[in-house]
């Protein structure tokens, strides 16, 4: 048995954030990851040179410094960062046609003019217009000053005098953002745009997304001379960042290290018990990034209170179904986008199973990423795949190999939109199911998070009923997307120090 500070359950990216802070605070954090590798749900791995994501592939906000994203916050306060490839664009389908979807304002005007008439394009300004003074609300309260008690008014202090200038706007920000649309927005393709911009940040429609969400991103990307982020050698290179972080403060990561339970003294968390039957003692916390689901499995039932578990259980994301291909890129055309969605129908909805389709090509920014003259792509239906089609199948069954064919030919058909010859160009075929997602990263039912719409129910946050357990990650924070886990992690850590030391390293970051 050993003791350490904090034990930290799980390396995704909102562990690995917390952990990395509470490493820079002086504190002696392990982490323990069950994987051979550090990432959880954004961890990559290679196959026959081939490197992929596993997860996220979209970035914005952290090729630069400062910046709002929690993400790039982090990565300053570490003293380490990654090589970044900007981009401006990716291909859209939709029922309508293909069309480039630029980041920035004009871009989509000129769309919309394009398709839509003179009214759409009334409406998008109208909209930005309404926007302009939420997006200043979205980042007036830096994620950094955040922690989970009333110290958080002295960390917010110096911050205050924006913050009460924004006072109505955040009001605002806190309910639904299809009550932002109403009456300002009618156009059917326009309000179909913005749900899919809904759904890819919070697995919900307009009807169910914050506003804070789209505030946030909208600030970020509709702005002049913005750029999408990709990091040189793919999502493994951003996790490496966060994981030298760690260890160069004095951390450690710990892989194939499963956690078996969280170890109890009276009612309170002091440490874990590995699957070895190795201890690790918490002398101040034990932080779970497993999800709200996972993490109740590893206590004691008498301790769970049912309000604690309707809190931390809510309804969760559908999972997904992935293909990660290797392919030859002979003849290609060298314009292709390192992002795609595709919509097969408006009319379904943009949560319908097999109607929405999201495409990275890395390697045609990094082609480190690929051997010469080959691509890597990573194509996946976003949180819509339902696990209930999975549940029990044995994963070495004929039905299980039947059913990846039939459930993965969604993700063929929309990638042969984009290169029509691919099944005859691949290397390296890799189907990927809900029961991957669960056997992999062990998620409960696969998902990535839970689907609690604005409105109908509020995340539970980091702090838990029981002292001495905190939890961070997309089960805590609304968004199921990389700022909302990084949020969550730094929270965590932030309430684990004194105000006093948190002030610090504020201030050290504002002064750099």
């Amino acid at each position: 048995m050993e003791t350490v500070d904090v034990v930290v359950i799980g390396s995704g990216l909102g562990g690995l954030c917390c952990a990395g802070l509470l490493a820079r605070y002086g504190l002696k954090v392990v982490v323990c990851e069950s994987h051979a590798m550090a990432g959880g749900a954004a961890h990559a791995f290679e196959r026959q040179g081939f490197h992929f994501d596993s997860g996220p592939s979209l970035y914005s906000g952290l090729s630069y410094s400062p910046s709002a994203n929690p993400l790039r916050q982090v990565l300053d306060a570490l003293g380490e960062d990654c090589e970044w490839l900007t981009y401006d664009a990716w291909g859209c389908f939709v029922p309508e046609g293909y069309f480039r979807a630029a980041v920035g304002v004009e871009a989509f005007t000129q769309v919309l003019a394009q398709w839509r008439g003179p009214q759409a394009v009334a409406e998008w300004r109208a909209l930005q217009r309404l926007m302009e003074p939420l997006k200043a609300a979205s980042v007036a309260i830096p994620p950094l000053a955040l922690r989970s008690d009333w110290g958080v008014l002295r960390t917010l202090y110096p911050f205050l005098p924006d913050v009460l200038r924004q006072a109505r706007q955040l009001i605002s920000l806190s309910g639904p953002f299809d009550q932002l649309l109403a009456g300002v927005v009618q156009d059917p393709f326009l309000r179909n745009w913005l749900d899919l911009l809904c759904f890819m940040l919070s697995g919900l429609p307009a009807q169910g997304t914050l506003a804070a969400e789209m505030a946030f991103m909208f600030a970020d990307w509709y702005r002049p001379e913005v750029r999408l982020d990709y990091p040189k050698g793919g999502g493994g290179a951003l996790v490496n960042a966060l994981v030298r972080g760690l260890t160069r403060h004095g951390g450690e990561l710990r892989l194939q290290a499963t956690v078996q339970q969280i170890l109890l003294q009276g009612q309170r968390a002091v440490g874990v018990q590995l699957s070895t039957g190795e201890q690790i003692r918490a002398r101040h916390a034990v932080v779970s990034n497993a999800s709200g689901w996972d993490t109740l499995k590893l206590l004691p039932d008498q301790v769970v209170s049912p309000a604690w578990q309707v809190r931390h259980q809510p309804t969760p994301c559908p999972s997904f179904m992935h293909l990660h291909l290797g392919i030859d890129a002979a003849g290609l055309p060298p314009d292709l986008e390192c992002h795609y969605l595709i919509v097969n129908s408006w009319e379904q909805g943009v949560q319908a199973p097999q109607n929405v389709v999201a495409v990275s090509i890395p390697s045609v920014l990094d082609s480190s990423l690929a051997p010469p003259g080959k691509h890597c792509i990573h194509a996946y239906t976003p949180a819509t795949e339902p696990y209930a089609l999975w549940a029990g199948l044995d994963r070495h069954s004929d039905r299980y190999q039947q059913l990846k064919t039939e459930r993965s030919q969604v993700l063929w058909q929309g990638l042969e939109r984009i290169i029509p010859d691919l099944r005859d160009r691949c290397e390296v075929t890799l189907v990927g199911t809900p029961l991957t997602h669960q056997r992999f990263l062990r998620r409960y039912q696969g998902s990535y998070g839970p689907a609690i719409a604005a409105g109908q129910g509020r995340f539970p946050g980091g702090k838990t009923p029981l002292p001495g357990l905190w939890c961070c990650g997309d089960s805590t924070f609304p968004g199921i997307g990389v700022p909302a886990v990084a949020v969550s992690g730094m929270v965590a850590a932030n309430s684990l120090v004194s105000v006093s030391q948190h002030q610090g390293l504020i201030d050290q970051i504002l002064e750099s």
